[in-house]
């Protein structure tokens, strides 16, 4: 043999042994793979379950704590919040990869009980105190332990990852429906806005520190902790998105946020200004997020079979189709029939997004760093989608540029999910992609 085919030998053996830790941990069993899904619920439950509460501070900032700012300068609040969630996702994707779970998960857990306490001191009319702490704190806090939560279950979960990643994410559903029922009945008593945020602050924290007890890292065996490397992290970057599966599927998830969460955040307040009795419209969220539980699970029941691309066009399609819909709702009626369907759809693009990314990856140390990635282009979006939808809204409360504006751009992401899955199929050979 001669001296270049040693090499060559040498070489092959070198880059197996490189990528022999890379190799696939998931267990569809045990107490710690349950356990470990049922404290990412939780966890969700705590930190996203809160935010898909923000619609109600919206409200109550729009006509009583901020009363000297726009809708659209409100909506900057929730906006920060989401895009800086999103927006470190490549940094805590690869850091999940080299085995800081636990001091991510902890971290973040600290940061969003110390932000939410800091926002019960947060004055009336005092923009930017509220801005620091439930904009900014809560985001980073919650960019800290998404990923981290999200990827741990694909190292416990190989055949069942869908379903067990739809009950994690169901926490935040589950949160968006306990946490707008209990601020709205708060933000009414004598309590007031420092005490009620005080309560909600002590529940989230409560209930994060019994999720970082459940949750059980797992990685491969002879994984050693590996520190950040940047050069790494252009590398990756740059190989993902020569990938047309995935640009086209970053793109989508971009897209997506800009018109998606228009009805979390204003179908309260759209009840109200349309006239439907305010007892009832502050349960509107509620109901929204109590379709969003069913809506992170069930759909996950048939990735396996039908593919995750597949799944999340239709998904995609129908939250457009939904909110184009909002045209025609003004009473009670058509005001619960939307929240009962854009809750569940919307439940399901949150549950199947992760799955989708993930099924992307060529082996389990990828994962955390593409979905990281796919969701840091997203934090654009959910930075500005807000504003803009409060800005077209305007001080007349015009409703029709919103919901077309918001309608439109989750069409044209399905559009681009379709794209995505042109690829992914015509590379595997088969449809169920």
């Amino acid at each position: 043999m001669s001296d270049a085919d040693n090499e060559k030998g040498r070489s092959l053996d070198s880059t197996e042994n490189v990528k022999q830790p890379s190799i696939q941990v998931g267990y569809d069993e045990g107490w710690e793979a349950w356990s470990t899904a049922l404290g990412v619920m939780l966890l969700q439950f705590s930190t996203y379950g809160y935010t898909n509460a923000h619609g109600v501070y919206t409200d109550f900032y729009v006509r009583e704590y901020l009363p000297s700012y726009s809708s659209s300068q409100i909506s900057w609040i929730g906006g920060a919040q989401f895009a800086l969630s999103f927006l470190i996702g490549p940094v805590t994707g690869p850091m999940f990869d080299a085995g800081y779970f636990r001091t991510m998960c902890y971290g973040g857990s600290l940061l969003f009980s110390f932000s939410l306490f800091m926002l019960s001191l947060a004055q009336p009319n005092q923009f930017y105190q509220i801005l620091l702490t439930q904009g900014i704190g809560l985001g980073l806090s919650i960019g800290l332990t998404y990923i981290p939560g999200i990827g741990l279950i694909s190292h416990h979960f190989s055949r069942h990852r869908a379903l067990a990643m739809g009950i994690g994410a169901s926490g935040s559903a589950l949160g968006g429906l306990i946490h707008p029922i209990v601020l709205n009945r708060l933000l009414r008593t004598g309590l007031g806005f420092q005490g009620a945020v005080k309560v909600s602050a002590g529940l989230c924290t409560a209930s994060m520190g019994v999720a970082c007890l459940m949750m059980y890292p797992r990685y491969p065996n002879g994984f050693i902790k590996k520190g950040f490397s940047m050069e790494t992290w252009r590398g990756n970057v740059v190989r993902y998105f020569r990938e047309p599966a995935f640009l086209f599927s970053s793109l989508g998830t971009c897209v997506a946020l800009l018109g998606l969460y228009f009805p979390n955040f204003f179908l309260q307040l759209n009840a109200i200004k349309r006239g439907i009795d305010p007892n009832f419209a502050f349960y509107t969220i509620s109901i929204l997020n109590a379709s969003n539980i069913p809506g992170r699970i069930l759909p996950n029941l048939l990735v396996p079979r039908y593919g995750p691309f597949n799944a999340m066009i239709l998904i995609t399609f129908s939250c457009a189709v939904l909110i184009f819909g909002l045209y025609g709702v003004e009473d009670i009626g058509g005001t619960v029939g939307f929240a009962v369907l854009f809750g569940f759809f919307s439940g399901a693009y949150v549950g199947v997004v992760a799955p989708m990314v993930s099924s992307l990856a060529k082996d389990t140390s990828e994962i955390g760093s593409r979905v990281g990635t796919s969701l840091c282009l997203a934090s654009i979006s959910a930075l500005t989608g807000s504003p803009i939808a409060g800005a077209l809204l305007g001080d007349d409360f015009n409703w029709s540029p919103p919901i077309l504006f918001s309608g439109a751009t989750v069409a044209l992401a399905a559009a681009s999910f379709g794209m995505s899955r042109f690829f992914v199929a015509r590379e595997r050979g088969t449809w169920r992609v």
